[in-house]
């Protein structure tokens, strides 16, 4: 658990040094927000294959049930990532003028993501644990659950908050 939480903490660092900028920086990481958000979803999916298996700690038999599962999940998450990216990108490029209905938009599109995203990891713990266990299912879903807070920690603490309107009166 203490390699978990130091795996985690390096990741988090991360997003800790991506989020301590001066206003001119943040305006030009603004520009360049798709690329970022996908550098550090990029980032971290590359070390949480590693982060499972250490957490998981499976016998042969339990890896060969999991791993196609998660590849399913896994893909499924990619694809809600990719439409989450293509809202960043249109959040990025409505900033400066952001009226109340790209903000209705964009906040219903926000949130029927993470519906989707919460649907997509009950369907997959379910698989899980009626291939495995429960509690199997449970310690992925914690380790999972860490690991998109990081993500998303990542992602928010590089998004400006939306204009409150005031400036364009």
């Amino acid at each position: 658990m203490r390699r978990i939480i130091a795996t985690l903490a390096i990741v988090a660092g991360t997003a800790a040094g991506a989020a301590a900028q001066s206003p001119a920086e943040s305006k030009d990481k603004t520009l360049n927000l798709s690329a970022y958000a996908e550098l550090l979803r990029s980032d971290v999916r590359a070390q949480k294959v590693a982060i499972l298996t250490e957490v998981m700690g499976f016998t042969d038999a339990e890896d060969a049930a999991f791993w196609p599962i998660y590849r399913e999940y896994d893909l499924d998450m990619s694809k809600l990532g990719d439409e989450r990216l293509a809202m960043i990108r249109e959040y990025a490029a409505k900033f400066s003028s952001l009226s109340d209905a790209d903000a209705a938009n964009l906040a219903a599109t926000a949130m029927d993501l993470e519906a989707r995203r919460t649907a997509a990891k009950a369907r997959c713990y379910e698989k899980v644990k009626a291939a495995l266990s429960a509690r199997t299912a449970l310690r992925f879903l914690q380790v999972e659950h860490q690991l998109q807070l990081l993500i998303d920690l990542q992602i928010a603490s590089s998004l400006p908050v939306a204009p409150d309107g005031k400036e364009q009166r």
